[in-house]
């Protein structure tokens, strides 16, 4: 079993060698396909929550398959990392079950859910990702961390300090990274919940940020950030030192695992297998104490279509049926405040999150592209979901209302130039820090629409 990160390291460097074009299209793409059919895996678009047993177990299987037979690249070294059968297994059975995040009377439990499962999904809210001017990031988050259903919080990232833009690799990642998490630890005091976990350290593309918060003063041992697996299957020493960083000062690994929909794996069920060997190779290459599972879109980057809806679905069921661990997972809607859409596509995507085994992170607004998201989303988020599970759905129950939802948003993908709604600072007073009449006004009306649709424990 690897027990550190020099044979991670060694296997880097010594691996088969293999361009990045033949690793994607060699590797990825033709070996998915073929276990596709070998595996006969199809999706239905009218079944976005499929109650089959047995199609979540053999998308667990063709993914195993996938990440025993072809291992992950490194696209620093050109060289593909494997791992043998025995390795991946053991790896999976010691992902962890439990996880406290936080700190004092605001400590969380993080568990592996089962589907659905009668114990209420964790509320992890914020956006991640989406760019925000400074002025707007200290309200922002506190916004969000302000509702009482919230239990974890996360952010977005500063795209300039002190009117100086981030760029990548400069050293005001240092100073942007820092400050972002200066914003956030002062968001948590401000409203009163200041052992609260998050997932943070977003404003630094490299790994020079992370580096500059791993202190108990930013984020302490307690609080997560994110080790991707790049697209697809890949890893690099960068996101290497992350992870070797976070492990070292004691921290959470989170791996984050964002295959595009549509891409190298093909449609939904090619994607779910890359999504699977993904999380199980990502296990290892970071060391992950939890999942974060972030499937988007290729055209439309949203979760919340048919096609990635299913994919996140599938994802969740196969691990809860073969290999139980943390699933964390991501709501990126197309639309932003204050439009009726944001909400319709908030609860469909909180549903099917929430019956078949994750908790909920989100949300990523208006694509997760601009700073139009606001901390009422996150708490239909987290309302919609509480209500799923004390409702007992079944999984064609939540299948039946998720297609009454997707009726009230679909449109929204073919709109030019999507549905971006408005600025927090346009949703929300900025003095109070509470949503606009207007705002207000339409969350309360999808709420009862929502609740009329059958989701009556709303």
């Amino acid at each position: 079993m690897i027990l550190d990160y020099h044979e991670i390291l060694d296997r880097a460097n010594e691996g088969p060698y293999i361009s990045e074009e033949s690793w994607d299209l060699e590797k990825v793409a033709m070996t998915t396909a073929r276990l596709v059919r070998k595996y006969k895996l199809s999706w239905d678009p009218e079944c976005i929550i499929t109650d089959d047993p047995a199609l979540a177990d053999a998308v667990f299987e063709a993914g195993f398959e996938l990440a025993k037979e072809i291992g992950c690249y490194s696209r620093t070294t050109e060289r593909i990392i494997l791992f043998d059968e025995d390795e991946l297994e053991e790896g999976l059975r010691r992902m962890p079950q439990t996880l406290v995040m936080g700190e004092g009377k605001d400590a969380r439990t993080l568990y592996a859910r089962r589907i659905m499962d009668d114990r209420l999904p964790l509320v992890w809210a914020g956006n991640p990702g989406t760019p925000y001017p400074e002025d707007l990031f200290l309200p922002s988050v506190m916004s969000w961390a302000q509702e009482p259903i919230v239990d974890m919080i996360t952010c977005g990232t500063l795209t300039h300090v002190d009117g100086r833009e981030i760029r990548t690799g400069d050293p005001i990642e240092i100073t942007a990274t820092r400050r972002e998490l200066r914003y956030l630890r002062d968001a948590l005091k401000r409203v009163g919940r200041p052992g609260m976990g998050m997932l943070a350290a977003q404003s630094s593309v490299s790994e020079l940020g992370d580096l500059a918060v791993a202190h108990p003063d930013y984020l302490r041992p307690c609080d997560s950030h994110l080790v991707p697996m790049l697209n697809e299957m890949k890893m690099d020493h960068r996101n290497i030192s992350r992870a070797i960083n976070s492990i070292e000062y004691g921290m959470r690994n989170a791996a984050l695992v964002c295959v595009m929909v549509g891409g190298l794996g093909g449609d939904a069920p090619g994607s779910a297998v890359v999504n699977v060997a993904s999380h199980i190779l990502a296990n290892l290459t970071t060391l992950a104490d939890y999942q974060l599972l972030h499937p988007i879109h290729m055209r439309h980057i949203a979760t919340t279509t048919r096609a990635t809806m299913w994919v996140e679905s599938i994802v969740q069921q196969a691990f809860a049926r073969n290999a139980p661990a943390i699933f964390v997972t991501d709501i990126y809607p197309k639309s932003g405040a204050v439009t009726r859409e944001l909400l319709y596509e908030t609860a469909a995507n909180a549903i099917v999150i929430a019956v078949t085994g994750g908790h909920l992170e989100g949300c990523g607004s208006a694509d997760g592209l601009l700073p139009n998201g606001t901390g009422l989303e996150a708490r239909f988020m987290g309302e919609v979901g509480h209500a799923a599970t004390r409702q007992g759905l079944t999984l064609r129950e939540a299948n039946d209302l998720v297609l009454k939802l997707l009726a009230k948003y679909e449109h929204v993908f073919d709109t030019p130039g999507g549905n971006p709604g408005l600025r927090f600072d346009e949703a929300y007073d900025m003095r109070t820090l509470k949503p606009t009449a207007e705002w207000q006004a339409i969350y309360e009306e999808v709420k009862r629409d929502v609740r009329d649709m059958g989701l009556t424990a709303l």
